[in-house]
């Protein structure tokens, strides 16, 4: 997206219940519409759960043997865990910039960037969301917009446990059709550096600036912040 660059604050919160995130994210975007807040990256992971967006019901995940939650986004039914990175934009989508195909090709071109890191190449497919490596599926999408403040996010396989998306079709999708970025590149333990590169090219993408440290804060919620990087 074009134009002058942002403030972006940026929000760490480790492994969190699917449940809590959504209420933190609801908090944002009451914040964001009345202006009382500038634009957040939410980066997470969470505890195992299966999560169904409008594109279903949640008769898609009967029988996964965890908490099926549904959802305000777009998409069908996906699986979160632990070794999963999870982001939430919590952005107002200035005029002139106000197109939701753009801005699921922006959130895809993020997780392109950051597997080119790796020097893996990752695809879009026609008609579908998310992005792939090859034939296998390594990222879902799936946002909400209020009041032009868009929310939810998208979620990239790092370290994640791929047997949990059997039982049922992932993004209408056979299980088996997933991946996870640990079987195809050497990572580090934890999800810290693919957080980071999905700061950097965030910012990129989007047209955002962090704050300096100094200016970073807790939000009036009292969630913590972990640091953006190692100190």
């Amino acid at each position: 997206m074009s134009g002058a660059p942002r403030l972006l604050e940026v929000r760490r919160l480790g492994r969190v219940d699917y449940s809590a995130a959504h209420s933190l994210q609801e908090e944002l975007v009451a914040a964001r519409v009345a202006g009382t807040i500038g634009d957040t990256l939410v980066l997470c992971e969470h505890e195992p759960v299966v999560t169904v967006g409008r594109g279903a019901g949640p008769e898609v995940a009967a029988g996964v043997g965890m908490e099926v939650i549904e959802t305000e986004r777009g998409g069908e039914a996906t699986y979160h865990g632990p070794g999963q990175v999870v982001i939430y934009p919590i952005i107002a989508l200035p005029e002139g910039q106000r197109d939701l195909h753009r801005y699921l090709r922006d959130l895809e071109e993020v997780v392109i960037s950051v597997l080119a890191e790796f020097e893996i190449v990752g695809r879009r497919v026609d008609g579908l969301t998310g992005v792939w490596v090859g034939e296998k599926k390594i990222a879902s999408v799936g946002v909400a917009v209020r009041r032009w403040v868009a929310w939810h996010g998208l979620a990239i396989n790092v370290h994640t446990r791929l047997e949990a998306f059997n039982g049922f079709q992932p993004c209408g999708l056979a299980p088996e059709t997933m991946t996870r970025l640990a079987d195809l590149a050497e990572l580090p333990p934890g999800n810290m550096l693919v957080e980071v590169l999905v700061v950097k090219h965030f910012i990129r993408i989007f047209g955002f600036d962090l704050p300096p440290p100094a200016g970073r804060s807790e939000a009036q919620s009292g969630w913590p912040e972990l640091p953006l990087f190692p100190v």
